[in-house]
């Protein structure tokens, strides 16, 4: 008897295009169990399976095997995800969904249009936030707006809800603009490091140095007073991470080549980075760069070096004295740090060290506070929920200060403080209090300067 042999038919056409669609080895890692459904903050909001990164594997997936095609229901599941990468601390498997998600964001912004107001918005922040020199210009006529009353005005009247919801959402989070906007350098000591303490290179950022330059500041003085040398390049620009985390790739690797070259020609031992967002992208160039042939040798040993300033700070011996700063703060998790970078104890621990700091933990610790690179900005909604459950979670602590690690989580919750009645709560990231204790400044001075 002939033994008939079923023929298997031909395998369809992926829809994604042939530039680094996402991996089918890294998407067949998802067993799909389902531990990722409680991290994800989208199907936390929603209970909808195709906003949970089981669902959104599912879709690349189907896409992957020309099951499905990159359409409009596609990009839209696809931009409701935060990018928090709660979901790798979740999953038992080691799914790599950072990997997934942001070359299948790549594949959306080749393949399938956007409309003409969300492209041009996009082109507006991407024109904006990665350029310091545009920021600083933007930051005279703020400065204006704030301390003229003007917005305390525009905001009593309830003019702004005229705006469209990203604009208003744009103003909502105005940071207040500092007076470290006139210092676009960092001063250092110029004290030879001891002999065993490393030569560290200073990430300043994008925003970071235009809003957060007194962060910079602080990081710097914390690694001096630790016996390093502290070295600043010039003329820095965005690491590139907005666009990484957006699907903008082009732009990305020009970027990620631009800063590896100016810190080799620093010839430091480490990178230290305060911002979350960068961090977690910087230590990624070895595989944003993977197929240049130039630039991947150099990428990887730049990557290398990278370390967040709580974990360089970390394995460093105390060597100055820490005062006492009596103060009761809570810390929230910059998502970058706790999921992506996976540190959650350095920052913690070095807090610890200060005399007199009474540290809460905040419920609902794995959740992200809705900040998550530009999404508060293209999607204001569930960006403030998130920001308002996260504010929530922080003032049942009964905190006097919030502590975070990154500038974008710094700004979602003064936003949220102040949606909340409860503006007078000032924000902190967390260098800026071991430079207070390192200094001994009183909790009073401290919080006098951020008032």
């Amino acid at each position: 008897m002939s033994h008939l042999h079923q023929i298997e038919p031909p395998a369809k056409p992926s829809a994604f295009d042939p530039h680094h669609p996402p991996s089918k080895e890294l998407l067949s890692d998802c067993v799909h169990c389902g531990f990722c459904l409680p991290a994800c903050p989208t199907y936390v909001l929603w209970s909808e399976e195709m906003d949970s990164p089981r669902g959104r594997i599912y879709m690349m997936t189907k896409a992957a095997q020309g099951e499905a095609g990159l359409d409009q229901n596609f990009r839209t599941h696809m931009d409701n995800c935060l990018g928090c990468m709660a979901c790798v601390t979740a999953c038992p498997s080691g799914v790599q969904y950072n990997k997934l998600i942001e070359d299948t964001r790549s594949q959306i912004e080749r393949n399938i249009p956007r409309s003409t107001d969300d492209s041009l918005f996009r082109k507006l922040l991407f024109a904006t936030f990665p350029h310091p020199a545009r920021l600083r210009l933007m930051a005279y006529p703020m400065l204006a707006y704030q301390r003229l009353g003007l917005q305390k005005l525009v905001r009593a009247t309830g003019l702004l809800k005229l705006l469209p919801k990203r604009l208003q959402a744009m103003e909502a989070l105005l940071p207040r603009v500092p007076d470290s906007l006139f210092r676009s350098h960092i001063t250092l000591s110029n004290k030879a490091k001891t002999a065993d303490r490393p030569r560290v290179g200073l990430l300043t950022g994008c925003v970071q140095q235009v809003f957060f330059q007194h962060v910079n500041e602080a990081t710097a003085r914390v690694l001096e007073a630790e016996g390093c040398q502290v070295v600043v390049p010039e003329n820095q620009q965005c690491c590139g991470a907005l666009m990484v985390h957006t699907g903008v790739e082009d732009e990305a690797l020009r970027m990620a080549k631009q800063t590896i070259a100016q810190f080799e020609a620093a010839n430091v031992d480490y990178i230290a980075i305060n911002a979350a967002g960068c961090g977690s992208t910087m230590k990624e160039y070895g595989f944003l760069l993977r197929d240049d042939p130039q630039w991947a040798e150099r990428a990887a040993a730049f990557s290398a070096k990278c370390r967040d300033i709580s974990e360089l700070l970390s394995v460093l011996e105390p060597r100055s004295p820490r005062h006492p700063l009596p103060l009761r703060v809570a810390y929230q998790d910059a998502c970058h740090l706790r999921h992506a970078q996976g540190i959650y104890a350095e920052p913690r621990g070095l807090l610890k060290t200060i005399p007199g700091l009474d540290l809460r933990e905040v419920p609902e610790a794995n959740l992200c506070c809705g900040s998550a690179g530009i999404y508060n900005l293209v999607q204001p909604d569930p960006a403030a929920e998130l920001g308002d459950r996260k504010v929530d979670n922080l003032l049942s602590t009964e905190a006097e200060a919030l502590i975070s690690a990154n500038p974008g989580c710094l700004l979602q919750l003064q936003a949220g403080l102040r949606r909340r009645g409860h503006a007078e709560i000032p924000t902190f990231h967390m260098v800026e209090l071991l430079d207070a204790s390192i200094r001994n400044l009183s909790a009073e001075e401290l919080l006098h300067r951020r008032a």
